[in-house]
């Protein structure tokens, strides 16, 4: 991270926290007096917090073994919370993967395995989120707009998944030479990150042609384990406002965290900027009553965002630091890496 990322991340952040605060100053009825989540809710969602990020990890630990691949489950949970730690500093999401990578690759994983574990982990969470919208759809047949929302935000997960791996697929397969195409040297894809591109396409192509070799059995369980800690996750906002004793429709406290938790990795600054905190009052504002709006969006923010980032801190924060920093090394240092690059990306390792 160069001091004008981490100048960015905390700007993103101070907005994120700052337009949560504004909505709920601006959204309490001035008559109502101040609520707060039990101390037996918190406890319950807590708990369900840390059964979501267990899910997870034993998600990353099975899809390694349905690929034949030594990984304990310490190291996957580990790689899932720091993950998400990287994620939530980074544009875009875009230091998830690196930090994950990086935590696998200190415990000791080749690249090969590492991309393969990866790339199978998010096929099954584009299998999963498909299953859970449809089991929705069927659920919810009433909730109109909602669900129309939520499949379109699933086709565009799945043809982002699909696509870039059939992108890279298809580029490694043709062969990638020294100079880089026309069009990305223009870009600015050239020397260095010309260099980290083309590896990057090679491990992702190796990684697509190692998924052929999957135990399906394996990768079931795996799938079930994806789908529970969808649905973990989508209980927080419901348990947070039934704390409360009111009736609210379940189709919205259900239906639109989807599209808010998946729909956020298109946001291009860290923490959403506050984008996911206007987001919430939009699509929830009429759903969920006034008097208990304030709290249920700052504890829904907490319980599915912030506490991830305090225990992938306290995981693996300095790890993802070192996946996140800057490379400063020379055209020499890249091309002098070559062959140990290639040896760890053969499969035949």
């Amino acid at each position: 991270m160069t001091p004008a990322r981490w100048l960015l991340a905390i700007v993103s952040f101070a907005a994120a926290i700052g337009v949560s605060l504004y909505i709920v100053v601006t959204s309490w009825p001035p008559a109502d007096h101040p609520v707060s989540v039990s101390v037996a809710a918190h406890g319950v969602l807590l708990g369900i917090a840390l059964l979501e990020l267990g899910a997870r990890g034993a998600k990353v630990r099975l899809s390694a073994a349905s690929l034949r691949i030594p990984m304990t489950f310490g190291v996957a949970l580990r790689a899932s919370a720091g993950g998400d730690f990287g994620a939530a500093i980074t544009p875009a999401r875009t230091g998830a993967e690196p930090a994950r990578f990086l935590i696998m690759t200190e415990a000791g994983m080749t690249s090969a395995h590492i991309i393969l574990v990866i790339y199978a982990e998010l096929f099954l969470e584009m299998i999963s989120l498909a299953i859970v919208a449809i089991a929705m759809f069927f659920t919810f047949r009433d909730a109109g707009g909602i669900i129309t929302g939520m499949a379109s935000l699933v086709a565009m997960y799945a043809a982002f998944v699909l696509g870039t791996g059939a992108l890279g697929f298809v580029l490694a397969r043709r062969g990638m030479k020294d100079a880089p195409p026309r069009l990305l040297a223009r870009l600015g894809v050239h020397g260095t990150r010309w260099q980290k591109f083309r590896s990057v396409l090679e491990q992702l192509r190796r990684g697509i042609e190692g998924m052929k070799d999957m135990r399906f059995g394996v990768a079931g369980v795996a799938l079930l384990v994806s789908i529970v800690h969808i649905l973990l996750r989508l209980a927080i906002l419901p348990i947070i406002v039934y704390s409360f004793g009111v009736h609210v429709p379940a189709a919205p406290l259900i239906l639109w965290p989807i599209a808010l938790t998946y729909g956020s990795v298109v946001v291009a600054v860290p923490a959403g900027g506050g984008f996911i905190e206007v987001a919430f009052k939009e699509t929830l504002g009429h759903a969920i009553p006034a008097s208990i709006f304030g709290a249920s969006l700052i504890w829904w923010r907490f319980y599915t965002f912030y506490l991830y980032i305090i225990l992938g801190g306290i995981a693996a924060g300095g790890t993802v630091l070192r996946a996140l920093r800057p490379d400063d090394d020379d055209e020499e240092t890249v091309q002098d890496s070559g062959p140990d690059l290639a040896v760890q990306h053969d499969p035949a390792r």
